[in-house]
């Protein structure tokens, strides 16, 4: 009845913005397009005084966290998305209705456990931004001598958050179900794993102090690094619901106007976004996850050597060896456009069926990707690549992998802000040197002389237990052969047995024929008057086979 009630809001709420005004009907099915022409909606008139972007994020902001999350998304997509509905869906990132300062504050002294006066010399009632999840205000912190010290934000969850966000989900994973249940396709994109994917990663983004932990691992990935400065967090004041993190200055990365009046590398700004992707991914295996332009300054230090701030780190993916070499080889073949190597990898990584026909699946890439390449590829969107790579992969059953959502979700994040950044960015040309320089170092005699060295204290530490580890594993080896040996004695004493039994039970059971048959013959004989003897023999001959036998 819960999610009845919540798929009943999202129609009413889809109903009220005449959200269906913005579905390209000429791309349905005629009987679609006759069924949203009879619908009852139509008679409620589109909002006059709303352009279309402005309803769709009413819309969204309405339905809550997850379906503000999916328009943040949407707003880092200008490729993809108008521009008139991108300017509406930006103010998604940073500019949600707060909720009560008194709730705020509240909330802050129940976790904390002391008073805001005694927590902090400053602190601002009115929030800074305000977001789906949480709202942050600005404080400072008493200094040694008890006076205003280190500016902060503070950051808090949306009370009552939880319940909103567990309905939602709950919805999600029974339409998932019904997917999976009714949609063959729906199968192959694993919707239920997506759903328990997300539902772990929100629930992360809920607890501040996962947060917490995953901005302090990043600045210490990026330690002294030119590319990224993460601010320092402070932990005394963190809590699950609460976390306390220095406050920094820079421009948000969205304001190009602001950007390009201090004379910003703006090339080089978004080349430095790609390769802080890919160092993420490739080198720490530790990326944040939730890069849209409202979660990301740029520090106002050294415009032409432009240094990105990063905020917000409550989503965070990570991918195993094996994801990071099968994803940097698919890379790397299609930025070649060696369609068979991408064809071999995909079936190798298990991301389509083993049965698949390796020339079958390559042609199919082929026919997609040759048009796409015959552009120059400063125009190439990756993104546009990679939704019809997987639209054609779905004749070869290929299966989403709940892994790499984030990973993909992220990469499309990036190149739509690369693309805000500058428009000319030729995303293959600056990610390819990378990802030949990690294979490199990945693969190469340096990284096997590395890998030496970091299993080198290891076995010195082992080096005295090897001759009695030697040893006795010699010594299980040559009980083994006998122990093989008796086996092998006891399978042909088995066999033997098992082939005397089988010949007894063909002797005893041609002893009963020849019985049977002896008294069938005998009664024929006192019946029809045929000579006795005959039946009399062959009962007798049954008989004794059977006493030998016993």
């Amino acid at each position: 009845m819960a999610n009845l009630w919540r798929l009943w809001k999202i129609l009413f709420v889809f109903t009220r913005y005449r959200l269906d005004s913005l579905v390209p009907t000429e791309q349905l099915p005629l009987s679609l397009r006759i069924a949203l022409w009879l619908a009852p909606w139509r008679l409620n008139p589109v909002p006059s005084r709303l352009n279309r972007g402005e309803r769709l994020r009413l819309a969204l902001e309405a339905l809550g966290p997850i379906f503000i999350k999916f328009g943040q998304i949407l707003s880092t997509r200008p490729d993809l998305i108008p521009d008139d509905i991108v300017k509406e869906l930006k103010r998604l990132q940073d500019d949600v209705p707060p909720f009560a300062s008194d709730k705020a504050m509240a909330l802050i002294e129940d976790q904390l456990g002391q008073k805001i006066s005694a927590l902090f010399a400053e602190f601002s009632a009115e929030p800074l931004a305000s977001a789906s999840i949480a709202q942050v205000h600005a404080a400072r912190l008493f200094d040694a001598n008890g006076e205003a010290g280190r500016e902060v934000v503070v950051k808090v969850v949306r009370p009552g958050i939880e319940h909103t966000i567990e309905r939602d989900l709950q919805l999600l994973e029974t339409m998932a179900r019904l997917l999976v249940k009714y949609s063959e396709d729906g199968r192959r994109l694993k919707p239920l794993e997506v759903v328990d994917d997300y539902r772990h990663t929100i629930y992360g983004e809920l607890n501040l102090q996962i947060e917490a932990s995953n901005a302090t691992q990043l600045k210490r990935n990026f330690a002294n690094s030119e590319l990224l400065y993460m601010p320092e967090v402070f932990w005394e004041y963190t809590r699950s619901k609460v976390m306390v993190s220095e406050r920094i200055y820079g421009i948000p990365v969205a304001d190009i106007d602001a950007l390009q009046a201090q004379n910003t590398n703006m090339k080089l700004l978004a080349e430095r976004g790609v390769e802080i992707f890919f160092t993420q991914v490739f080198r720490d295996s530790f990326f944040h996850a939730d890069m849209h332009p409202g979660n990301i300054f740029v520090s106002r230090n050294n415009p032409q050597a432009p240094q990105y701030i990063a905020i917000d780190c409550g989503i965070v993916g990570s991918l195993t060896e094996e994801d990071q070499n099968y994803l940097a080889m698919n890379l790397l073949a299609f930025f070649n456009q060696d369609y068979h190597q991408v064809a071999q990898l995909h079936i190798d990584s298990g991301w389509v069926p083993a049965t698949t026909k390796v020339h079958e699946f390559s042609a199919a890439i082929r026919s997609v990707c040759e048009p796409i390449f015959d552009k120059p590829l400063a125009e190439i969107s990756f993104g546009q690549v990679l939704i019809q790579l997987f639209s054609t992969a779905r004749r070869f059953n290929m299966e989403v992998q709940p892994q790499l959502v984030l990973l993909q979700k992220t990469l499309l994040n990036i190149e739509g802000l690369g693309r805000q950044l500058y428009p000319q960015l030729d995303l293959w040309s600056t990610a390819k040197p990378y990802l030949e320089r990690w294979m490199r170092e990945r693969f190469g005699p340096k990284a096997a002389f590395k890998e030496l060295k970091r299993q080198l204290p290891g076995w010195i530490e082992k080096a005295p237990q090897i001759p009695g580890l030697v040893h006795g594993a010699l010594s299980r080896l040559n009980h083994m052969d006998e122990n093989q040996q008796a086996l092998q004695k006891e399978i042909v004493a088995l066999r033997q047995e098992l082939a005397a039994q089988k010949a007894q039970k063909r002797q005893q059971a041609l002893a009963t024929l020849a019985i049977g048959s002896g008294l069938f013959t005998w009664w024929q004989a006192f019946a029809l008057g045929v000579p006795e003897v005959v039946g009399l023999s062959l009962a007798g001959a049954g008989m004794l086979l059977l006493i030998v036998r016993a």
